[in-house]
């Protein structure tokens, strides 16, 4: 299904969850805000032309592939399922992936009980695996020879070794903190995920996809503010060569005179390098003082 000369572009974002919270926080960042609609499962932005719809994540990649959602934040892991799945199906994959949002980090991994012995990967072979991600698992098992028998569950999957109905699950893991209130142990990683940003292939009507380039550029500007930080100090004229090795600006050092004082400088820097407490330590032993480190909100290359 086209819908490119649709005037508004529709978002597919999960209903609720971390991946709502911080999808709908990186929209408020790049300023849109939301008016939600009396059932919560759709909303228009105010003053610009985007509509949200709120719905299960696994839902995500089917309404942007057939083209009912123009873009969808995704996680990474349920993505790569549901193209296995297309795959399977010699179905048509119409998403193509825009970008990486630096949140949502997690893993899907295989765990196993605490009190099973494990000494490496074959000793999973002919196991019964609990999931909710069977294509991911079949995929996994077929690249390693382990010959899994995969029981397809859609949640609590962390209960199953305990009832009987598997020897192992696989599942994602994030702090590894449900897996210990199970008695469960991870054992092997099967990939990372991240929250993706992806749209349909189709093209959007000519003033929308600019605006979406705009946003892109917004994002882009938010998550690049994210992991930079300002940094000021006073330091000798004598010392700069030595401090920029130390940090290094994202577009070198902006000088700035300091009124009555002939040997020093204001330096101002913005780093996308990390700021620890040994940095300003060996700022200090180069010679700057007065050190002060900001966060940055926005930024726009």
């Amino acid at each position: 299904m086209s819908s490119g000369q649709n005037k508004r572009l529709r978002i597919a974002v999960q209903k609720k969850g971390r991946l709502n919270t911080e999808s709908m926080a990186l929209f408020e960042k790049i300023g849109i805000k939301v008016q939600l609609s009396k059932s919560g499962l759709y909303c228009h932005a105010i003053d610009v032309p985007v509509d949200f719809l709120f719905v299960r994540d696994d839902d995500i990649p089917t309404l942007v592939n057939d083209g009912f959602c123009d873009v969808g934040i995704i996680g990474q892991n349920v993505l790569d399922e549901f193209c296995l799945t297309l795959n399977e199906k010699k179905q048509s994959n119409n998403i193509t992936i825009d970008k990486a949002l630096g949140f949502g980090a997690c893993r899907l991994s295989i765990a196993i009980a605490n009190s099973k012995a494990y000494n490496d990967i074959n000793s999973l072979k002919a196991m019964k695996v609990a999931t909710s991600y069977p294509e991911l698992l079949m995929e996994f098992s077929r690249q390693n020879n382990l010959d899994l028998s995969i029981l397809n569950i859609s949640g609590s999957v962390e209960i199953a070794p305990n009832l009987g109905m598997a020897d192992a699950i696989c599942d994602l893991v994030s702090t590894g903190r449900t897996l210990e209130e199970n008695n469960l142990k991870e054992v092997v990683e099967i990939m990372q995920s991240q929250a993706l940003l992806i749209r349909n292939s189709h093209t959007l009507a000519p003033e929308l996809e600019v605006f979406y380039q705009r946003l892109i550029d917004r994002m882009n500007g938010v998550m690049q503010a994210k992991e930079s930080k300002y940094v000021m100090f006073h330091a000798p004229k004598s010392s700069l060569n030595a401090i920029n090795d130390i940090l290094p600006g994202h577009e070198g050092q902006t000088i700035i005179p300091i009124a009555g004082v002939e040997d020093k400088v204001a330096v101002h820097i913005v780093t996308t390098e990390g700021v620890f407490w040994n940095t300003l330590e060996r700022l200090k032993q180069a010679g700057a003082s007065a050190i002060l480190v900001l966060p940055i909100e926005k930024m726009l290359a």
